[in-house]
C-alpha cells in the first residue's frame, strides 16, 4: 500500500527561536515534515555555540542536535532590505514562531496584529518566559529561572535530605515548554483547517513546566482546602532510589501489591509478608517502606544479570543504571533504529536520533543536517524572486 506523505508536509514554518525551548519544538516539527526556515542573526543562535564544534566555528553539537532539519537564513531586520525579504516570506508561510520579548517583536514590527496584516490566516507562536497579564510578564527566563520559580529545585532535597536545592541536571524546563508549543502549534493549524482563521497562541515557559510539574506533586492541594501538603509522597520517599547490587545498581518496580508478593515469593523470602503489618494489600501498601528496605537487602549480594534474568522470568519491571554513554549501546535503542550515523557535508560524521513518535502509514521525513549559519540565505531570496 502507498503510504502518504509526512504529517506536516507542505507545512512551512518561519523560525525565529533561540536556545533551547522554541528550537526543541521546530525540530520536532521538522523530525514531522514541515519545512523549517529559521532566521538567525549574523551571529547566529548562540546554542551554535554551545559545547565544542568538530570543524566549524557555530556548529557545536547542541546546534547539531537542536536544528536538524531547518533551513538558516540570516538577514538584518533592522535594515530595508532584511525587513522586505522577511514579509515576503512571511506571505509564504503557515506558522510564525518567534521568542523575542515584547519590546524587541515591536521595534521590528513583527507584533500579531502586523504580521496578521501581511498573512491573516498565519498561526503565530510566541514562546515567552512568563504569560501576558502577570508582574513578570516580559522577564527574560532560562531554564535555571523556571527550576527555581516553580518549585522543581525544591524537590531533590525533600527526597534525599540534602537540605541545599539543586537544579534536575538537565533543560527541563525548556524541552517540557516546547513540547507544550509543539501540541499548541498542531491545534493551531488544526483550527485553521476547520475554520479557515489564523490565530494568535502565547506558550509561557513558567506556565508550561508548573502545569508539568504539578501534575502529581499538586497532591493534597488538589482539594478545598489542602487535606495534605503539595509533593507527590511516593516520589519523594528517599527511599525510592536505585538499589545496590554485587556488580551495580538496578531500579525495581514491583509497583502493584500482586508484584510485591511475587517479588518475595520468587526470591525466597515468601515469609517475610507473614510478619506482622505485612500479611494483607492494604497493610502492605501502608509499609512500603519497610518492603523497600527488606527488597535492598535481598538483592545486595547478587550480580545485575541474574536479578535482571530472575525478573524478566517473573515479569517483574526492572532496568540496570546505565551511564550516559552507555546508553549508546543499548540493544532496544539498536533494534529500533534509534540512533543512525550520518555525514555532514563540513563537520564529518555524527550521530542523530530518530523521532520517538512513529506514524504508520505515512513516509518518514528524512531530516536533513543542522545548516551552516546562513547556509540558505541566496537559494531562499532566490526563490522569494521567482515567487514574485
Amino acid at each position: 500500500m502507498t503510504k502518504a506523505p509526512p504529517i506536516l508536509d507542505g507545512i512551512r514554518i518561519l523560525d525565529m527561536t533561540s536556545v533551547i525551548f522554541g528550537p526543541y519544538c521546530t525540530a520536532t516539527l521538522a523530525e514531522m515534515g514541515a519545512d523549517v526556515i529559521k532566521i538567525e542573526p549574523s551571529s547566529g543562535d548562540e546554542i551554535r555555540r554551545v559545547g565544542r564544534p568538530v570543524a566549524t566555528r557555530g556548529m557545536g553539537p547542541a546546534h547539531m542536535t537542536l536544528n536538524r532539519g531547518k533551513r538558516s537564513v540570516v538577514w538584518d531586520l533592522k535594515q530595508p532590505r532584511g525587513k522586505a525579504a522577511l514579509r515576503r516570506l512571511l506571505k509564504r508561510c503557515d506558522v510564525f514562531i518567534h521568542n523575542l520579548r515584547a519590546d524587541a517583536i515591536e521595534r521590528l514590527g513583527l507584533s500579531y496584529e502586523s504580521v496578521k496584516a501581511i498573512r491573516s490566516d498565519l498561526v503565530y507562536v510566541h514562546c515567552s518566559g512568563f504569560g501576558a497579564g502577570g508582574p513578570l510578564a516580559g522577564k527574560p527566563a532560562y531554564d535555571d529561572i523556571i527550576q527555581a520559580a516553580s518549585g522543581a529545585a525544591s524537590l531533590l532535597p525533600r527526597a534525599d535530605g540534602n537540605p541545599v536545592p539543586r537544579f534536575l541536571p538537565m533543560a527541563m524546563a525548556d524541552k517540557v515548554a516546547g513540547l507544550h508549543a509543539t501540541y499548541a502549534v498542531l491545534g493551531a493549524l488544526l483550527h485553521r483547517e476547520r475554520t479557515g482563521s489564523g490565530q494568535e497562541v502565547e506558550v509561557p515557559m513558567f506556565e508550561s513546566f508548573t502545569h508539568f510539574l504539578l501534575q502529581d506533586h499538586l497532591y493534597g492541594r488538589a482539594f478545598v482546602p489542602p487535606n495534605e501538603p503539595a509533593g507527590y509522597p511516593r516520589q519523594l520517599d528517599p527511599l525510592r532510589q536505585p538499589v545496590k547490587c554485587a556488580d551495580g545498581y538496578l531500579s525495581i518496580a514491583p509497583y502493584t501489591d500482586e508484584r510485591w508478593v511475587r517479588f518475595f515469593d520468587i526470591t525466597g523470602h515468601g515469609t517475610f509478608l507473614k510478619r506482622e503489618g505485612l500479611t494483607s494489600a492494604r497493610d502492605r501498601f501502608n509499609a512500603l517502606d519497610r518492603l523497600q528496605t527488606e527488597l535492598t537487602r535481598i538483592v545486595a549480594d547478587r550480580p545485575v544479570r541474574h536479578w535482571l534474568a530472575l525478573f524478566a522470568e517473573h515479569d517483574i519491571p526492572a532496568a540496570e543504571v546505565k551511564g550516559l554513554d552507555a546508553v549508546f549501546d543499548d540493544p532496544h535503542l539498536h533494534a529500533v533504529g534509534f540512533f543512525r550515523r550520518k555525514t555532514h557535508a563540513t563537520e564529518g560524521d555524527y550521530l542523530e536520533m530518530r523521532a520517538p513518535v512513529r506514524f504508520h502509514g505515512v513516509v518518514s521525513k528524512d531530516v536533513e543536517a543542522a545548516p551552516l549559519l546562513g547556509q540558505h540565505s541566496e537559494a531562499i531570496e532566490r526563490w522569494l524572486d521567482d515567487e514574485q
